[in-house]
C-alpha cells in the first residue's frame, strides 16, 4: 500500500486528489495538508511514501516544505510529486534543486496521475531527459544565469564528472555506458559516488548542478 499525503491550499482541488486516491486499490491517503507548514508536521507524523506538493500556498511554499521535508527525512525519504499549473513555471527549477522526484501539471488525467505516484514510489524519476533538459535551459535563459562554478566539483575524479555531465546532457544510464563503453551498473557506481560527494540526493539535482557548474550550456544539444 503506497500512503500519499495531500498538500493544496484549494480546497476542492486537494479534495479531488484525495478521492481520487482513495478509490485506488493499492493507495491510501495518509493526510491531507493546506500549507506548507502542515505538510512538515504531517509527514512527521504519518510518514507518507509520495507526497503531492503544491507549489504556490501562503506562508511556506511548496519549495521551501520539500527543503525542509528532506532535510529532515530518514534514510528512506518521501518522494516529492510537485503540482504545477505552467510546465516551463520557474518554480519547477526550484523543485529540481530542492530535490522533488518529478513534477505534474494540475490538469493531468486522473489515471496519469495514479501512474506517477506508482512511478515515484517505486523510486523512479518522473522527469523525460528531454523535459528536464528543456526546463532547465528555458529557466537559465529567462534569468540570464550566470553559471559559477561548484566548488565541490574538485573532488570529483575524471570519469565521474564526465558521468555528470552527460546526466547533465539528459542522457540514461544506458546511454551513457554505451558512449563509456562501460556497463550500467560502472554509470550509476560513478554517479552515486559523485552525488554523495556533492551532497546531492536526486538525478534532478544533478541535472541543474551540471547546468550550475557550466559542465553543460543551456544552449547545448546533445
Amino acid at each position: 500500500m503506497i500512503k500519499v499525503l495531500v498538500v493544496d491550499d484549494q480546497i476542492l482541488v486537494r479534495a479531488g486528489f484525495a478521492a481520487l486516491i482513495r478509490a485506488t486499490p493499492d493507495l491510501k491517503v495518509a493526510g491531507e495538508a493546506s500549507d506548507g507548514e502542515e505538510a512538515v508536521a504531517l509527514v512527521t507524523a504519518t510518514r507518507p511514501d509520495v507526497i503531492l506538493m503544491d507549489v504556490r500556498m501562503p506562508g511556506l511554499n511548496g519549495i521551501a516544505a520539500t527543503e525542509r521535508i528532506l532535510a529532515a527525512a530518514g534514510p528512506v525519504p518521501p518522494r516529492v510529486l510537485i503540482l504545477t499549473t505552467f510546465d516551463l513555471d520557474e518554480y519547477v527549477y526550484d523543485a529540481l534543486r530542492a530535490g522533488a522526484s518529478g513534477f505534474l501539471l494540475k490538469d493531468t488525467p486522473p489515471e496519469r496521475l495514479i501512474a506517477a505516484v506508482r512511478t515515484i514510489a517505486s523510486g523512479d524519476m518522473l522527469f523525460a531527459p528531454t523535459v528536464t533538459r528543456r526546463l532547465v535551459e528555458a529557466y537559465t535563459r529567462n534569468r540570464d544565469t550566470t553559471i559559477v562554478p561548484q566548488a565541490g566539483l574538485d573532488a570529483l575524479t575524471a570519469r565521474e564528472t564526465e558521468v555528470l555531465r552527460m546526466v547533465g546532457r539528459a542522457l540514461s544510464n544506458g546511454e551513457i555506458a554505451d558512449d563509456l563503453c562501460v556497463s550500467e551498473a560502472t554509470v550509476k557506481t560513478h554517479l552515486n559516488r559523485a552525488m554523495a560527494k556533492l551532497g546531492l540526493s536526486s538525478r534532478a539535482q544533478a541535472v541543474a548542478l551540471a547546468y550550475e557548474a557550466g559542465l553543460v550550456s543551456p544552449r547545448h544539444r546533445p
